[in-house]
């Protein structure tokens, strides 16, 4: 399944980012991504805005929850945010925790969700997977 992945860099709160990360399917995030959003509807919009999975430095905690709430898959991996470019092609494996940047053939390993929480993403967030399991 293709994904479209958010690499995010520098502040989310210029609107001139915001406006190239709903446009650009391919960004990275620097660290602790999210800070300051305290409700799901940032992890909602993300998703609405044609994102599947973003990958940043850190997320800040309530963000990392609420992401996986509304079942937005998120992955931190430095090493990658660090590497990859603006324009670089990246596809990821959420499952195994494995972000590749196609375009300079680089591998970077984030680390995987449990099962449970694999199951709950993939399940649309965690509301959609408890409705499902009743």
């Amino acid at each position: 399944m293709e994904k479209n992945i958010a690499v995010i860099w520098g502040d989310c709160s210029s609107p001139e980012i915001v406006k190239q990360t709903l446009r650009v399917l391919d960004q990275v995030a620097e660290e602790n991504f999210g800070c300051g959003s305290s409700r799901e509807h940032a992890p909602i919009a993300i998703k609405a805005a044609g994102v599947d999975v973003v990958i940043a430095k850190s997320f800040a905690r309530i963000f990392y929850r609420n992401s996986i709430n509304t079942g937005l898959a998120i992955m931190e991996c430095p090493e990658a945010v660090d590497a990859i470019s603006q324009g670089d092609v990246v596809s990821v494996d959420a499952d195994a925790g494995v972000i590749v940047d196609e375009t300079t053939g680089q591998t970077f390993q984030a680390q995987p969700f449990p099962p449970f929480i694999k199951d709950m993403i993939a399940g649309g967030g965690l509301m959609a997977s408890i409705k499902a399991k009743t």
